[in-house]
């Protein structure tokens, strides 16, 4: 039977451990992503318009103030459901290294400096759940199951900047509240990490759910479990308000899906109030407790149902335009269920937090008293994480995170059996075993590999190019030469645009946007003299595309008379003036003659 290990929470030998652990995972990535570190290739267009986000936060846009003006102008502007929260660290040290190195390395060392200390702190959350319950050899394994986990990489990699590595950090902080074997200081923990985890995004939610069922679940089982729940949601309304006063401050009530509105937070105050009661009632009848559950969770229930019925239905995507939904959105695949993905993609998702979710059952049938309830909730939290990567696929890098300390255990147990075999042939089969379970899509690459290319969307053996191949920074002396102006772009370029030069553009693909996401579609997937109608009507100025770039032979797929399909065969319009440039870098542009 596994029993408790009573160990300091950050002794010097393990922040060692771990500090090694980083510093070389940390070295292969700089290794990796080196050539596009120095080129400016971003990971995701988000990441280039979160760097747009803290540009305009550093020249003077109030903290408060998240509408992207330089985005369907038009209209006034797109605001943004983005947290400052996100941006401060990135604020912060491209404001301490500017004086030193100038503006540009300043922004290319905050680009890999705060993805790799979000790293580093995720790495050394996770190997401490393995060093206070398990040991030294789990936690060293800890750090090596998340540095071989793509879905966690890729979150927390050079020029990763977007909201998501953060989210892993507080999912871990709030698992490590559970450690705590204070209640109160546990639930404080708990309730300050979630709360913190939902300013930065609403994405959490689910989780968040869950979490406090566990501790409901804590307080049912063991009455004097209570302070963990009622410590966690008081600590959670509390915090939560504050931060939204110091994100949002106090002049938008508005109620949004996509991020924290006073109407969340009178949630969590009636559910905290009602929580906060009802522990003054123990001890009493499981009935009444399990009825004040009802009453705290039902309750925020029918305020959400009230007063924002199509929040529980879609979120903050329950409004988009058809179009946008159906062209965009449905093509967002980190956003999809883990069955629109690749296998490969899929199996990096699924398989390793399975096999930690067997672990930690196994792990609490195995221990006693304090830690079977421990790994009992680890495992519930675990598998909601599953089940939500499984539905919402860019999720899976926390349910990966999550999966590494009892993976580590798992993997401790493999290897103990390893060694005692004798013959060479079953060795060597159980380790093939252990590398598929820590790196689950390998076997099917290796199948891809040796089987015969499959023709692409665009054409045989030809593969659509991504946004990043498309070097608009190549381009950035050819557009500051010309007078400002908008620029119809694919949504997946228009990013770039903004963060290499002056213009404005017609839409960016973010959903709060949608009204001009729906009018770049229609344009690109009517004919030419529509799109001239619609432009002109607009006052566009230029127009900008990449041949070659997925989003931009999607439309020319499914209107082959259109307008994008026209710029795709390089057949632009004659009401097109082709803007000459020094070089070749796959992007194509053009100024929209004046009548």
């Amino acid at each position: 039977m596994l029993v408790e290990r009573r160990r300091a929470a950050f002794p010097l030998e393990f922040l060692t451990r771990v500090g090694i652990a980083w510093a070389i995972v940390s070295a292969l990535l700089l290794a990796i992503n080196w050539s596009a570190i120095i080129a400016g290739r971003f990971p995701d267009p988000d990441d280039i318009m979160r760097l747009v986000q803290v540009r305009d936060l550093i020249g003077g846009q109030s903290w408060f103030d998240l509408t992207q003006y330089r985005v369907d102008v038009a209209s006034g502007g797109v605001p943004m459901h983005w947290s400052r929260l996100v941006d401060l660290p990135l604020a912060l040290v491209i404001l301490v290294l500017t004086p030193l190195v100038g503006s540009g390395a300043a922004e290319t060392a905050a680009l890999v400096i705060v993805p790799l200390v979000t790293l580093g702190i995720a790495m050394l959350l996770a190997a401490r759940i393995a060093w206070r319950l398990m040991g030294d050899e789990e936690a060293t394994l800890t750090t090596l199951v998340v540095a071989l986990c793509v879905p966690v990489l890729f979150q927390l990699g050079p020029m990763r900047i977007d909201h998501h590595g953060w989210q892993i950090v507080c999912a871990l902080a709030a698992v490590n509240g559970l450690v705590s074997r204070s209640p109160r200081k546990g639930g404080l923990i708990i309730g300050a990490a979630l709360a913190t985890w939902l300013s930065i995004s609403i994405e959490g939610l689910p989780l968040a759910a869950l979490f406090f069922a566990v501790l409901a679940l804590r307080w049912f089982l063991k009455r004097e479990a209570r302070v963990w729940l009622v410590s966690a949601i008081q600590s959670f309304a509390v915090l939560g308000a504050g931060l939204f006063v110091l994100t949002r401050g106090v002049s938008d009530f508005a109620t949004y899906c996509d991020a924290i509105s006073p109407l969340h937070l009178l949630m969590f105050a009636w559910g905290a109030g009602v929580l906060s009661v009802l522990s003054r009632f123990e001890p009493a009848p499981r009935g009444v407790i399990l009825a004040g559950f009802a009453v705290a969770g039902g309750g925020a229930l029918a305020m959400l149902l009230a007063s924002a019925p199509q929040c529980a239905s879609g979120g903050g995507f329950s409004e988009l335009d058809p179009l946008v939904a159906r062209y965009w959105h449905a093509n967002v695949l980190e956003g999809m269920p883990i069955w629109r993905q690749s296998l490969t993609t899929a199996l990096q998702y699924a398989v390793t937090p399975a096999i930690a979710l067997v672990a930690s059952i196994n792990l609490a049938l195995r221990s006693g008293d304090w830690l079977r309830a421990f790994w009992r909730d680890y495992a519930i939290v675990l598998g909601g994480a599953l089940l939500i990567s499984i539905l919402i696929s860019r999720a899976g890098a926390v349910a990966g995170v999550l999966a590494a300390p009892p993976l580590a255990w798992q993997l401790r147990q493999w290897l103990r059996s390893i060694r005692v075999m004798k013959r060479p042939a079953p060795r060597l089969a159980a380790l093939i075993g252990v590398c598929c379970a820590l790196l689950p899509a390998f076997p099917a690459m290796l199948l891809a590999s040796a089987m015969p290319a499959r023709a692409s969307l665009g054409g045989a053996g030809e593969a659509p190019v991504k946004a990043v191949e498309c070097r608009i920074r190549d381009a950035a002396g050819v557009l500051a030469a010309l007078p400002k102006g908008e620029f119809y772009a694919p949504l997946d370029i228009a990013p770039e645009l903004l963060l290499v030069s002056d213009h404005t553009v017609l839409a960016t693909g973010h959903h709060r946007g949608h009204e001009a996401m729906r009018v770049l579609i229609e344009t690109a997937l009517a004919d030419e003299a529509e799109a001239k109608a619609a432009l002109t009507e607009r006052g566009t100025s230029y127009v900008a595309i990449c041949p070659s770039l997925a989003e931009a032979r999607m439309y020319a797929r499914i209107a082959p008379e259109g307008f994008a399909a026209d710029l795709v065969s390089g057949n632009a319009p004659d009401w097109l003036e082709p803007v000459d440039q020094a070089q070749s870098n796959g992007l194509k542009l053009w100024r929209i003659k004046s009548e």
